[in-house]
């Protein structure tokens, strides 16, 4: 692949830009939030934010996605600051916006697609993973073509008259076509491995870990598994689909780590990693990890539900982990404070009750990290496992012989 498709973002300075879209419904505290997001997802990549902008519009500027006065503003502050070489925008960009921003204001322009695109080239580590990623970029690169060729020259007129640049487009646009063609061939036969592998798994219940991205599956992971999977405090750790043997008690059962799924995911990205998705459908027991400690968690559950419903209509045995108890806080209010009670004033005690109270899925308070009450967790996970192994294999209903009653009783 071209150095276009693996850019990485070696501690440049950026901006982050973001706007309180009224049509859609975005307030100042989400676009905060969102901004927030994509600060960490510049970081994963390598960049260093430096400033924020934001303005409030009716809907976005469909030339320049801002308005033209708050170009100028981020044209004056980039000239005065002559280390920013990068603009980061919180939405996907159309091909016109991109190239009329880039001309005002001549440095290099990503938006959030191309950003996560750019995380998740530089985490692919597998041959179905990276074959995954080149297809998202590609696609996401195709309509975008003419940006990349405003050094050739251009010649206006009939029938004959093309600049050279226009012939270099066609015929990149064929090249990448072509290409686009192939990497769907790849996936195909990578998806009939894969089903051919999840086919020889089906003597045991399969259990999936689902959930936001950063919210520590990875680390539930190698805590059930004793294994050694990548994990860290950094957005998408976890690109590849990591499956692990487990064993509970006396029962055995397989435990898959999926990719952490975002807000705004870049649809190409969603139909390209659908045989990684693969696992979460053909599971048997979902496990939704959630980082309680953060502050905008429920959106979090909410945009995962959501894009489980699309990959996974499927009624299924399901449990909510709320994890990284540890890492909670929350800001005590006054008793003489007779405002009303935000988020931030919810004690974890609180948070518990409100969500047990909900009843419409089992929920487990745990840390992962400091292994706090994962005994509990493992204790009830082991009594849905093992009621779906005896259903399945009436004949064969423990793989392993139980000793711990009898070491009780001696």
């Amino acid at each position: 692949m071209g150095d276009f498709l693996n850019n990485k973002i070696d501690s440049e300075k950026a901006i982050l830009v973001g706007i309180v879209d009224q049509s859609r419904g975005i307030t100042e505290v989400m676009v905060k939030e969102y901004l927030d997001e994509l600060d960490f997802l510049a970081l994963t990549a390598g960049a260093e934010t430096v400033k924020r902008f934001t303005q409030k519009l009716q809907r976005s500027n469909p030339k320049t996605f801002v308005g033209t006065g708050k170009l100028e503003e981020i044209a004056q502050y980039i000239n005065a600051n002559p280390e920013i070489g990068l603009v980061i925008f919180d939405d996907e960009l159309t091909p016109s916006q991109l190239r009329n921003i880039e001309r005002e204001l001549k440095c290099k322009i990503l938006d959030r697609t191309n950003l996560i695109l750019d995380i998740f080239a530089s985490r692919a580590k597998t041959a179905n993973a990276k074959t995954q990623v080149e297809l998202a970029q590609y696609q996401y690169l195709l309509p975008r073509l003419t940006r990349l060729w405003t050094h050739l020259e251009r010649q206006r007129g009939g029938i004959g008259m093309r600049g050279p640049g226009e012939t270099q487009i066609e015929t990149d646009r064929r090249i990448i076509l072509d290409k686009i063609a192939k990497l769907k061939e790849d996936l195909k036969k990578i998806d009939k491995q894969k089903t051919v592998q999840r086919k020889n798994r089906d003597k045991m219940i399969r259990v999936a870990l689902v959930g936001y991205t950063n919210v520590g599956k990875s680390t539930l992971m190698n805590l059930l598994s004793k294994s050694d999977v990548f994990a860290e405090n950094k957005l998408f750790a976890t690109l590849d689909t990591t499956v692990r043997k487990v064993v509970i008690q006396n029962v055995p059962f397989l435990l898959a780590d999926t990719v952490g799924f975002i807000r705004k995911l870049p649809h190409n990205l969603v139909e390209s990693f659908k045989s990684t998705l693969d696992e979460v459908r053909e599971a048997d027991v979902i496990l939704h990890v959630v980082d309680i400690s953060h502050p905008n968690f429920e959106d979090q559950i909410n945009i995962v539900n959501e894009t489980m419903a699309e990959i996974d209509k499927k009624e299924k045995p399901r449990f909510l982990v709320f994890n990284k108890i540890d890492a909670f806080s929350y800001v005590k209010k006054d008793e003489d404070d007779l405002t009303p009670k935000l988020r931030e004033n919810y004690s974890l005690d609180e948070l518990k009750k409100m969500w047990v109270a909900k009843g419409d899925t089992p929920c487990l308070f745990i840390s992962a990290k400091e292994k706090d009450n994962v005994e509990e967790f493992k204790e009830k996970v082991y009594n849905v496992i093992r009621d779906l192994h005896s259903a399945r294999f009436p004949y064969n209903n423990f793989l392993y012989q139980d000793y711990s009653n009898l070491s009780k009783e001696n």
